[in-house]
């Protein structure tokens, strides 16, 4: 039987333990680390942290690594991956940038209809709602106020889901 993807909800923090335990039991998995630096008492130490935050993937191969990862208690479920050859094309392409000297960093999902703070610029603090949104970098945000609205062009990175 060829290996098939799933897709690994695990527990919280719990990511590292069950690659280790993949690794142990021969499941191929992968689990996308990025680096985070932070500074205390004025040394430099780097972290390996997930990229995203309570997933780990792997290929199962037969039902017995299947079983044996349902028992695991660091797994919260076992989700299956419709499209194989899609899911696989955007992890590689993942993985490949995380080789590279890319800066790469989990995005928030930040959609129209989706009620957001602005976390910097001359309008940090304010809350609203996305109204449109076009391309990468550009969100039209409607501020409500006194019962009208007014739009303004806020960077997608400047804002944080609430």
């Amino acid at each position: 039987m060829a290996p098939v993807w799933h897709v690994i909800h695990t527990r919280p923090r719990c990511e590292k333990k069950l690659a280790a335990y993949c690794a142990s039991e021969r499941i191929d998995s992968s689990l996308p680390l990025y680096r985070s630096v932070k500074r205390y008492r004025g040394k430099q130490v780097v972290f390996l942290k997930p990229l995203f935050p309570n997933y780990v993937f792997v290929q199962l191969s037969g039902f017995t690594q299947h079983v044996a990862l349902q028992q695991n208690s660091h797994v919260a479920r076992i989700l299956p991956v419709p499209d194989q050859s899609e899911f696989e094309r955007q992890l590689n392409d993942i993985l490949r940038a995380l080789e590279s000297d890319v800066k790469v960093r989990l995005a928030p999902l930040i959609g129209v209809g989706m009620r957001v703070k602005i976390r910097s610029g001359p309008l940090r603090g304010m809350d609203g709602w996305v109204e449109h949104r076009s391309g990468m970098v550009d969100v039209l945000l409607r501020l409500d106020f006194i019962g009208q609205a007014a739009v303004v062009q806020v960077a997608a990175d400047a804002l944080e889901p609430i």
